[in-house]
């Protein structure tokens, strides 16, 4: 695969020639995280309000402490959990705002890049398997996937550490060629621990927020930055 000289390149650029797998996180990645954000933070306490007759201040303060009791955990990601917990059905509700699930730009570029230059791909998400069916049947991005890899599946959150040896005996990678893109800061943390060597931070996971580039990591505005080279 040809290749650019390096001192030409902008610092988000990668060495493309260095990468054989590609693992991509999906929302506030691959999809805008606005779709996430109106779910949870105004869909949810707006219907807790309606079936408890509270303010919508009240139910969204009782909805983000029930949500806060479980942060960083599997159960953080889980549907079902939060359709127990809350007493409503989350999935079914997700289908009312479904209309705002987007693609960041550049995104089916890149992963038609990546597919043409036969690059194994995959998703590697928290997001719970009928979040995944959903956005799945909405947006063109699966058509482009190796494979997709929940950690519902793995048993541990991708900011656990047994998070990564588990997708390792599921997904065949080699952590010096990987290239792992996600707007988790504690996501790209726990990977570059286990020895990930290519990662990249998303600073604008929802569009409707401003960037925040991160301090630890390289990060990127848009797919457009890391964009293959065409071969």
């Amino acid at each position: 695969m040809p290749t650019t000289d390096p001192d030409t390149q902008p610092h988000t650029a990668l060495p493309w020639g260095q990468i054989k797998t590609v693992l991509l996180d999906m929302d506030g990645t691959l999809l805008d995280l606005n779709f996430d954000n109106v779910f949870f933070l105004q869909t949810v306490p707006q219907t807790y309000a309606r079936q408890r007759g509270l303010s919508f201040e009240a139910a969204k303060e009782q909805v983000l402490a029930t949500y806060k009791k479980v942060e960083g955990t599997l159960a953080w990601y889980d549907l079902d959990h939060w359709s127990r917990a809350l007493g409503m059905d989350i999935p079914l509700l997700k289908e009312e705002v479904a209309h705002l699930i987007q693609l960041h730009p550049h995104v089916l570029t890149f992963l038609s890049r990546l597919q043409q230059q036969q690059r194994p791909t995959h998703l590697v998400t928290n997001a719970h398997g009928r979040s995944i069916d959903l956005k799945m049947a909405r947006t063109p991005i699966g058509s482009y996937l190796t494979s997709v890899v929940s950690s519902h599946d793995l048993g541990h959150a991708k900011e656990q550490a047994g998070f990564w040896p588990a997708l390792r005996r599921t997904v065949v990678f080699d952590p010096e060629t990987t290239l792992l893109v996600d707007d988790s800061e504690a996501v790209l943390a726990a990977a570059q621990r286990y020895g990930i060597h290519h990662l990249r931070h998303i600073s604008a996971p929802s569009s409707q927020h401003p960037q925040q580039v991160s301090d630890h990591f390289i990060s990127i505005s848009h797919f457009q930055e890391i964009m293959p080279p065409v071969c």
